[in-house]
């Protein structure tokens, strides 16, 4: 944290024992940091957004236990994780942010009080997970979220799950390996990330077929630049003449790098750290890396821009930018940023497929 009086608030966070007290935290940090917005470098910014976002979630983990504890259900049995995904995992979330998380404990299968842990697991999971809604994070919409049965499992259990997603290796169950792509840990014992993220790797070695699939759930989203250059933006409804920054110029740069990134067993979860990597292994030529580096700071600058609003005391925002403010200037700048989108892509459709024949 690079700013003194956000430092001091965000010391503070670490010491807060109820949620009301994070929820205020966390408004008087972000109005501060919104007020530095214009003299901060956008990964700087992001840094220390991204480090008050992490400190939030780690003391509503810290509050959990010690609800736990006073309840009389004890501390942690054994040693466990909570993670992080989506643009958490990536450590690339904007002021609204939504929650992406899981919890993976480490319990022998043949354990005489497994079902105890699971039941204070998912019992913990809940806390947290309220105490978040409480400071303002929304439910992730797809339920991948610690309170989901299915993201609250032993070690043991996540990793057969992994081996069993790659066999299958339909569309939903090959977007759960992305999303695992993604994943970092937030509190708790790192062995456990390791440990996972190890089995992923291999998996991914050892089912080279599975990059297929994986290839056609990261096209899904294109950059929104037409044939002839032009932006494509909401034709309709109340956010027509919009531009859709997040679906139609972060998420295709962010989907691209990370397949990149996998077949390249690179581990840093970041797309900025990502394409660092490729570019140091040779994998990106250094002149297009660096383009593809400045492409994805705009989007990240655009992203903050994007409309904002509170719903019910969350923290939302829809991804777009509204049209009006598109300067000329703005809007050259995208357009170059998302022809370099288009040719990441391309280059990716081209690299996978080339390793498949």
């Amino acid at each position: 944290m690079h700013d003194p009086e956000v430092a001091q608030l965000l010391a503070s966070i670490g010491t807060v024992e109820d949620t009301g007290a994070l929820r205020s935290l966390r408004d008087r940090i972000q109005e501060e940091l919104e007020r530095k917005l214009a003299i901060t470098s956008v990964e700087q910014f992001y840094s220390d957004l991204n480090e008050v976002h992490d400190a939030i979630v780690s003391r509503a983990v810290h509050l959990a236990e010690q609800d736990m504890a006073r309840t009389g259900n004890g501390f942690p049995p054994v040693p466990y994780a909570y993670l992080l995904f989506g643009s958490g995992g990536r450590s690339e979330q904007t002021l609204s942010s939504d929650q992406d998380s899981a919890v993976v404990y480490d319990i022998p299968d043949d354990a005489d009080n497994r079902e105890q842990v699971e039941a204070y697991f998912r019992t913990f999971a809940q806390i947290v997970v309220e105490t978040l809604k409480s400071a303002g994070y929304p439910p992730c919409e797809g339920n991948v979220i610690s309170t989901n049965p299915e993201w609250c499992e032993s070690l043991s259990e996540f990793k057969r799950k992994l081996n069993r997603w790659f066999e299958e290796g339909h569309w939903e169950v090959v977007r759960y390996l992305l999303i695992v792509a993604d994943a970092r840990i937030a509190a708790g014992d790192k062995r456990l990330i390791d440990e996972l993220k190890e089995s992923f790797y291999r998996d991914t070695l050892e089912k080279p077929l599975i990059v297929r699939r994986m290839l056609d759930n990261t096209m899904k989203h294109k950059v929104l630049i037409g044939v002839f250059g032009q932006l494509l933006k909401e034709r309709y409804g109340e956010d027509s003449g919009s531009l859709d920054v997040k679906y139609g110029a972060y998420i295709p740069m962010v989907n691209a790098v990370r397949l990149l990134a996998i077949q390249a067993g690179i581990r840093e979860t970041s797309t900025l750290e990502r394409l660092a990597k490729l570019r140091e292994q040779d994998r990106l030529p250094a002149g297009e890396a660096e383009k593809y580096a400045a492409a994805f700071r705009l989007f990240l600058r655009l992203r903050l821009l994007t409309m904002e609003r509170n719903e019910g005391g969350m923290y939302k925002n829809n991804g777009k930018i509204a049209g009006d403010r598109l300067t000329a200037e703005l809007r050259r700048d995208i357009k170059e940023a998302l022809k370099a989108g288009k040719r990441l892509q391309r280059l990716v459709t081209r690299q996978t497929t080339s390793k498949l024949l």
